[in-house]
């Protein structure tokens, strides 16, 4: 069959779009569900000064999204302006661009939005006899309108003329849920402004104008908050200021983590690489931490105009502002119990005055943390200072030592000083798992094994970054089996254990002598803690354990070597433990991201036993 030469169709002259096409295309990358509207919509309202905003919705914003703000308004002869397509009063010039202020800027919204919906705009500036309302329609003009001030924008009937895209939007209650989530993130930044929510035509979301922790408590909720370390830097360049849950309450999604640049919301890789780092050595697990931080910058140091919907940023010096986040966040989590500030001395005094009308003896004025002897729930007499000076022998080693006598002089409550340390003193020891501590607030349970990990895990990181990790031989060698893989890789890779503070020998062909251990974990099984050690070499070699699981390697071995459980503790070893834990970085939580301790109030337990019902 011939071949027939192919001619190429003449291709269609270059030509300028229609208007309303041009605007179709820009709010594809602007509207792409009604949670996108509702974010421009709420933004113009805060730049234009509202303290007040109510948010009204239908059909989980696809039928109606109604903003009613109080801000200055917008003036009759501008009203068409704000319709038209980069038309703003945010900025006039490239310098404004390069210092952004504002959430809104571009001036495409409302022209993008009228292009896919219905949209009408009423408002009334300050000293105006009356309201105008403009309906983004073709060859419309503003009409007198009833409003007391400020503006409403509605849209109803979102991609009425784009049918096919309206196929892509989700269930009514997702889209509601994505619309929540708007208003959650803007007013997170906003605690000055309140926030109204409505939906068919319920009330919803109501937040009242708070302050920063009341505004994040409201979201976030109160037990996130009550289990966070505050973030301030203060002013500066560069400040960082706002709240970091504890591993503790980190969740199994990344729902809960609000990060803001000079008010903005954003999801910035830098920002979120950061912060991830940050929690890196508490969260062993697929669990996401929670936080609602806020970056204060010079806007001529970022870049906010990269996104579409402006939720991506890019900063002038990435690298500087990615190890402010990284140190600040960091140290805020890492802060040892010992260094947060103690309860006022009021509080302390409440809590431990005599019942009105009792006539307080010898025994009952001495301190709660000063009582005799108890044999049945193996309570000592732990209180001041003095007593620890006394035990101070008892405290210091890792591995516990035997119990310590108590000693025979009588305190009163003017050797101690009212405020105790934030674990309190030990109590008693329950099914051999957990501590019984009271401090000023209440009641302390701590998981002693997890606690007693997390603190040779930060003693065994430190002792190996300064090259000191100390090593304890053994007065009788454990020898065990061991495979040929095992010998060829004890002998093999000797220096390298001996950093680690293992003393580590063949004794034949299939047998390895451990001879010396780290005397930090001296109190483990030592044929545990080499199989261990030499596992990890065989399958990652040295280089890689070096430089990627060597954290993972320590916590394996302080997990080893910490207090097993059901080992009976004394008084003294158990205050000992919990003064070790005030002063240990990260001992909220253990090397896997649970918990150490937890405590109840004295408010709490009355409210459990109904007392003064």
């Amino acid at each position: 069959m011939p071949q027939t030469s192919h001619v190429p169709d003449k291709p269609p002259p270059i030509q300028i779009l229609p208007d309303l096409l041009i605007s179709q295309i820009a709010a594809g990358e602007v509207v792409e569900r009604p949670s996108s509207v509702l974010k421009e919509l709420l933004e113009n309202a805060l730049d234009a000064g509202s303290t007040s905003i109510q948010i009204q919705l239908e059909e989980g914003g696809v039928k109606l999204i109604r903003v009613i703000d109080d801000g200055r308004g917008i003036a009759r002869d501008e009203l068409a302006l704000a319709l038209t397509r980069h038309a703003t009063s945010k900025i006039a010039s490239l310098a404004d661009l390069e210092r952004v202020s504002t959430l809104g800027f571009r001036g495409e919204a409302l022209a993008s939005v009228a292009s896919v919906a219905r949209l009408t705009l009423t408002s009334r500036q300050a000293g105006a006899n009356h309201a105008w309302r403009l309906p983004a329609e073709a060859g419309a003009t503003p009409e007198p309108a009833a409003l007391l001030s400020g503006t409403v924008v509605e849209m109803r009937d979102l991609y009425y003329n784009t049918p096919a895209r309206r196929k892509f939007l989700k269930s009514e209650a997702t889209e509601f849920a994505h619309c929540t989530e708007a208003i959650k993130r803007i007013a997170l930044a906003k605690p000055d402004v309140a926030f109204t929510l409505s939906h068919n035509g319920r009330a919803g979301l109501h937040l009242a104008r708070s302050d920063a922790a009341g505004r994040t408590a409201a979201i976030l909720g109160e037990d996130i908050l009550a289990e966070s370390r505050a973030v301030d830097t203060g002013p500066g360049p560069l400040r960082l200021f706002g709240h970091c849950a504890t591993p503790a309450h980190s969740r199994s999604r990344n729902d809960a983590q609000y990060c803001y640049v000079n008010g903005r919301f954003v999801r910035d890789k830098l920002l979120a690489h950061a912060l991830r780092e940050a929690y890196q050595d508490m969260l062993h697990s697929s669990h996401h931490p929670a936080y609602c931080l806020f970056l204060e910058i010079d806007p001529a140091m970022v870049d906010v105009n990269v996104h579409p919907a402006k939720t991506e940023v890019r900063f002038r010096d990435s690298r500087a502002v990615h190890q402010f986040v990284f140190h600040v966040v960091q140290k805020a989590l890492s802060s040892p119990l010992a260094a947060i500030a103690s309860l006022p001395r009021e509080s302390v005094a409440s809590e431990t005055r005599p019942m009105p009308g009792a006539v307080p003896d010898e025994k009952s004025a001495r301190p709660a943390f000063g009582r005799s002897h108890q044999q049945s729930l193996r309570v000592g007499e732990p209180a001041t200072a003095a007593y620890y000076a006394f035990n101070r022998a008892a405290f210091a080693p890792a591995a516990f030592p035997g119990p310590a006598e108590a000693p025979t002089d009588s305190f009163t409550s003017a050797d101690v000083e009212p405020v105790g340390p934030p674990l309190g003193y030990a109590l008693a020891q329950l099914h051999g798992i957990y501590i019984l501590a009271q401090n000023t607030r209440g009641m302390v349970l701590v998981d002693m094994h997890a606690a007693h990990e997390r603190i040779l895990y930060e003693k065994l990181k430190n002792a190996f970054d300064g090259r000191r990790i100390a090593t304890q031989a053994l007065l009788i060698p454990a020898v065990f089996a061991a495979d040929a893989l095992d010998v060829a890789a004890a002998e093999e890779h000797a220096e390298m254990l001996s950093e680690f503070g293992f003393d580590i020998a063949p004794l034949g062909p299939a047998q390895l002598a451990v001879r010396g251990v780290p005397a930090l974990l001296q109190a483990a099984d030592p044929a545990t803690l080499a199989r261990g050690l030499l596992a990890e070499l065989r399958e990652h070699g040295v280089s890689q354990l070096l430089a990627e699981r060597r954290n993972e390697l320590l916590a394996t071995m302080a997990c080893h070597g910490a207090v097993r459980a059901r080992r009976q503790l004394s008084i003294p070893e158990m205050n000992a433990l919990l003064r070790q834990m005030e002063e240990t970085e990260r001992a909220d939580q253990c090397n896997h991201g649970r918990p150490t301790w937890a405590t109840l109030s004295l408010q709490e337990l009355d409210a459990l036993f109904l007392r003064g019902r």
